[in-house]
């Protein structure tokens, strides 16, 4: 037990203290990678295949992939018209 590291020293032994640009592009990929997967569930959950969403929501079928495999930015203009008008949800945002 003497030996175990946190989640935060493992970060920064891997990637650099928070604020570093190494750091900074680890994060930038993992909310990437998160908002996704979310997508990805919200969307399999609506028995939708991605060109079925892409569709719905004016957008390629390549575009939401690179999208569920956190390979693309989004703007937040399309982000709300893949989840309100492709998946018929709500998107709620917050700022902490």
């Amino acid at each position: 037990m003497k030996n175990l590291t946190t989640l935060e020293e493992h970060l920064s032994k891997k990637y650099g203290a928070i604020g570093t640009a190494q750091r900074e592009e680890f994060e930038r990929k993992s909310k990437a990678f998160a908002l996704g997967e979310l997508l990805k569930e919200a969307r399999k959950e609506a028995n939708l295949s991605q060109e079925e969403l892409a569709l719905k929501a004016g957008t390629s079928k390549s575009y939401i992939s690179r999208i569920e495999n956190g390979n693309s930015d989004i703007q937040l203009t399309t982000l709300f018209r893949i989840i309100e008008i492709g998946l018929g949800k709500q998107l709620t945002l917050s700022i902490k």
